[in-house]
């Protein structure tokens, strides 16, 4: 894999993500949003499918979700940073797999970084393994949408394998700090 091609896979992935921008950049997220997206968007979509493609191509060429957060099966990238070109979203990838984690939930979920959306999200989910899922506002998704609201807080959860999250944040915005006492 040349230099070249890395960057025109992820430039291809970019641009693909931009007309989905320009149809979002007005959206408020939320559970009415999520459905929207999983009924326009979903597994059976054109954007779905393509997006699917390039960024599991992404994982593997190591140049999307290629930053350790928690070692090899917690990790995440920026592939885009807010602009005039990507209407001020960043772009995202984050590979989680629950597979053998030792945090010690009876489902085996695998739990990683606290954080919350100011703006909200929109959050496609490529699982990878079959059964996997990544937990948003509506429950557990596989292959699908989750739309976490403006002022939404939450620890991303996967199990039942390993799951990429490409995800669009207004303007950028994420906000890591400590969790809540539970």
């Amino acid at each position: 894999m040349t230099t070249e091609s890395l960057i025109n896979d992820r430039e291809a992935l970019i641009e693909r993500c931009i007309p989905f921008l320009e149809e979002v950049k007005d959206i408020t997220t939320s559970s009415d949003i999520e459905r929207w997206l999983n009924e326009k968007y979903g597994p059976d979509s054109e954007l779905y499918q393509t997006l699917s493609r390039l960024i599991r191509k992404g994982v593997e060429d190591g140049w999307a979700a290629n930053i350790e957060i928690e070692g090899a099966t917690y990790r995440r990238s920026r592939i885009a940073e807010p602009s005039a070109r990507t209407l001020h979203f960043s772009i995202t990838a984050v590979y989680m797999d629950s597979t053998g984690n030792q945090q010690g939930h009876a489902d085996q979920r695998f739990r990683g970084q606290y954080h919350g959306h100011p703006y909200g999200e929109f959050n496609m989910v490529i699982p990878l393994n079959a059964g996997a899922v990544l937990n948003g506002p509506s429950g557990w998704r596989g292959e699908g949408w989750t739309a976490p609201a403006p002022g939404s807080h939450h620890y991303p959860e996967a199990k039942g394998g390993a799951v990429i999250a490409l995800f669009f944040l207004p303007s950028g915005r994420i906000s890591y700090h400590e969790a809540p006492q539970e």
